[in-house]
């Protein structure tokens, strides 16, 4: 066979294997690149195919040092080094994704995919101006890619620009009426700025559009609530939880709505669904709420014997750590090391960012309670316990990782009757319309006597304010009696 008839054969080989590799089915494509390996040297497509099954096939290191090989012969290939930069963004190296986009951009200029992952990367890397205006010129070039626009918004409303973010989700909205996406995207947009009435407009205008979606129905029942629209709310989440029955940010919010009968504490998917939506605007909308819990903590643990007398209590456990908050207010005391744990990465990412933490864990909570065998001088739970309705394997497990004389200290929301004096939920704790729970000073008491803890403090306490009204709270240091340790 000679030289020509030996290359067109793995040219054939290459193009049918690049077929299978769109097509998903890397198994098929694997013989036929094999094959083409012995007929053909080697060259950047070849490179670049086996790159591509190597990412097909989750072999992330073979990936990136073919995708090296291909760029090291064809330097000057744009789709070359789009490829390349979104695997290094998945490895976490966003400089060199951000170098191989921008050189992406520069050897293709027309290429929309490349302006627009460029924009991603610039936002990842803390730039969001400059990632809008990489993606607006991606919107511009395709308007009918709603990813586009999702990530505008992004971008806009990293930059603070939230106005900005809602008017682009709206204008894909009418560039691509059927991308369901870009109606949630603008809902929760909404949301997260407490425009609820928009929120349900939108909502409603996707109903009228034929849009049917377990999603959208969940977040018009949210907004419907946050209006005090508590019996429209319920029919909204039945709609939501007869397309999407098993969605667990859907059903935490169906039972907060009195519809189906609620868990005892709420899903971690709804809580990395929540909190990750909003991580960004955290702080500010709880400056917004007058928040307390941060400055009552603090107060309680200035009454600590060791802090009292100046001397160091740590190593510190924060449940639920947030963005921080609770570090940042107890910074100038002598705590720590502090270990911060939270099911968000995006409340993680903006916690570390404060670098007040020698240690951040994205995971439940439970799970460091009851898997790890470190004991703790001091265990916070800042405004997470409301996301537990039973309390008892929670309080259990603090007391097996507190020392003996540990303190753990938490703030609750108050269970308060109606306002005819019916008492919600069990009388102990009750899942509210809000999707928090509730807990009773009986209940708390308790709890605390059967995990053998000792009350030292509970206090009732504001813990913010919603319509300038005070949410009732308690604010409780619990101590792990001495004689058992």
């Amino acid at each position: 066979m000679d030289l020509m008839q030996t290359t067109a054969d793995a040219d054939a080989l290459m193009r049918r294997a690049a077929i299978l590799l769109d097509a998903g089915r890397a198994g098929a494509a694997r013989p036929l690149l094999a094959a083409a390996r012995r007929l053909a040297p080697p060259g950047a497509g070849l490179a670049q195919l086996s790159a591509r099954l190597a990412l097909q096939d989750g072999t992330i290191e073979q990936a990136a040092g073919d995708l090296d090989e291909a760029v090291s012969l064809a330097p000057d290939n744009a789709e070359l080094r789009k490829i390349r930069a979104e695997l290094r963004q998945r490895l976490g190296d966003l400089e060199g994704a951000t170098r191989d986009a921008a050189e992406a951009v520069i050897l293709n200029p027309p290429d929309p995919v490349a302006k627009a992952l460029l924009g991603v990367l610039m936002q990842q890397l803390g730039r969001p101006q400059e990632g809008a205006a990489c993606l607006r010129e991606a919107v511009a070039m395709r308007p009918g890619e709603p990813s586009f626009h999702e990530a505008l918004a992004n971008a806009q409303s990293a930059a603070g620009d939230t106005d900005a973010a809602l008017a682009t989700l709206l204008g894909g909205i009418a560039a691509v009426p059927t991308a369901v996406e870009l109606r949630n995207a603008a809902v929760l947009q909404c949301i997260r700025r407490r425009d609820f009435a928009q929120a349900e407009q939108v909502c409603e205008a996707a109903r009228v559009a034929g849009i049917a979606d377990a999603c959208t129905f969940g977040l018009r029942g949210h907004a419907l609530s946050s209006l005090g629209r508590h019996i429209d709310a319920a029919d909204a989440y039945a709609a939501a939880l007869k397309l999407g029955p098993d969605d667990p940010y859907v059903r935490h919010l169906a039972a907060a709505s009195g519809y189906v009968a609620g868990s005892d504490r709420a899903p971690d998917d709804y809580l990395r669904t929540v909190f990750d939506g909003y991580a960004d605007r955290f702080e500010s909308h709880l400056v917004s709420l007058g928040y307390r819990v941060p400055g009552t903590m603090r107060k309680a643990l200035l009454a600590h014997p060791r802090v009292a007398a100046g001397k160091r209590v740590g190593p510190v456990l924060d449940l639920g750590c947030g963005t921080g908050l609770i570090a940042l207010a107890l910074s100038d005391l002598p705590l720590g090391p502090i270990t911060g744990v939270d099911l968000s990465g995006r409340m993680l990412a903006e916690a570390a960012a404060k670098g007040l933490y020698a240690e951040l864990r994205e995971t439940d909570l439970m799970t460091v309670l009851s898997e790890e065998s470190q004991r703790w001088p001091l265990i916070l739970a800042a405004d997470v316990l409301c996301y537990f309705g039973a309390l008892d394997a929670v309080f259990a497990a603090v007391h097996a990782r507190l020392e003996p004389g540990g303190w753990f200290v938490l703030s609750v929301e108050e269970l308060l009757p109606h306002h005819d004096g019916t008492v919600p939920g069990n009388g102990d704790w009750a899942l509210l319309r809000q999707g928090r729970y509730a807990h009773s000073r009986g209940y708390l008491t308790r709890m605390a006597a059967a995990a053998d803890l000792t009350i030292n403090r509970l206090d009732p306490e504001a813990v913010r304010y919603e319509a300038d009204t005070p949410v009732a709270g308690f604010l409780a240091v619990l101590e792990r009696t001495r004689h058992d340790g």
